[in-house]
């Protein structure tokens, strides 16, 4: 782990995304450890041996919670990205994601596949419930959004990378594993899923994959609108936290009522003409029940 000392610091951005806005100062009073990387799926098997955890991913679906549902789907299962053969248009995800029955951390395609040669990748198809309970048995917990966005930052102050404002390819320099190629079809060599945690450059704060690799769980509700008072000048806020789970909930997907949390950094998915979130202040709301093979997440411990 990496401590991370208090700070005040120019936290989200008014030149991106709209969930993104306002920029505004904010103080983390207490200093914390960060894990240095994302959590492996080396560091979490080693948590599913010790206390039998069973993912979210693992389990069937409760028909209580489904009454819709046709009792085939009924099935454990997670999301899994799978490239098109060609171009599509960029507005309909269903074109490459799939859910995929018996896909989890242990198989991050499906049946038949495996870990072989990825025991050091950040574990992906890990729900909420599943990092915060491998953060407990660690004796850490997961991040708040400011803390998360702080440690990215690693002392730039306001910068759009957590490398400086330039983007990556003027000096062709590889500093993130975030989508290089045409998206989401034909994926540059060496891109297109995830890799190796610290395989690209460290931050300031020698904290690795804070950009791309795979987006980072928080333990913030998602707030979509955070309001002119967050600009205000006058009143600075003190360690920040999100809404509550009541209005973590998507008013555009009333058909899904669950709620959401705040995962922060982009992934290997993220490509500049689709997704450009592969900065410190980008921010996405993500079901809590739902892991996907693009989302991980690190731990913190306090003082």
């Amino acid at each position: 782990m990496v401590e991370i000392a208090p700070d005040t610091y120019m936290m989200g951005s008014d030149d991106h995304y709209p969930e993104e806005a306002p920029a505004r100062p904010v103080t983390v009073t207490r200093a914390f450890r960060i894990d240095r990387a994302p959590v492996t799926n080396r560091r979490f098997a080693a948590f599913a041996r010790a206390t039998g955890h069973v993912t979210v991913a693992e389990r069937a679906p409760d028909p209580a919670d489904f009454p819709d549902a046709p009792v085939e789907n009924l099935r454990a299962g997670s999301l899994v990205f799978t490239g098109t053969a060609g171009p599509v248009d960029l507005r309909h995800i269903d074109q490459w994601w799939t859910w995929t029955l018996g896909a989890s951390w242990r198989h991050p395609e499906g049946p038949g596949s495996a870990l072989t040669g990825r025991m050091d990748h950040p574990v992906v198809h890990v729900a909420h419930e599943d990092a915060a309970a491998y953060a407990a048995w660690a004796g850490a917990r997961l991040p708040t959004e400011a803390e998360w966005e702080l440690a990215a930052r690693g002392g730039l102050v306001g910068a759009t990378y957590v490398w400086g404002d330039e983007p990556e390819e003027p000096d062709g320099a590889r500093r993130a594993n975030y989508w290089h190629g045409d998206f989401p079809w034909r994926a540059a060599r060496g891109y297109g899923t995830t890799s190796a945690v610290g395989s690209f450059p460290a931050n300031g704060f020698g904290l690795h994959d804070m950009a791309g690799n795979v987006w980072e769980w928080t333990d913030d509700w998602y707030l979509a609108d955070r309001g002119p008072a967050a600009a205000s000048p006058c009143c600075i806020p003190h360690d920040p936290r999100g809404g509550d789970e009541t209005t973590s909930l998507d008013p555009a997907q009333p058909q899904f009522p669950v709620p959401r949390k705040v995962v922060k950094g982009g992934s290997f998915l993220c490509a500049d003409s689709y997704c450009l979130r592969y900065r410190p202040a980008a921010r996405r709301p993500q079901m809590i029940d739902t892991g996907t093979s693009h989302i991980g997440f690190r731990t913190v411990r306090s003082g």
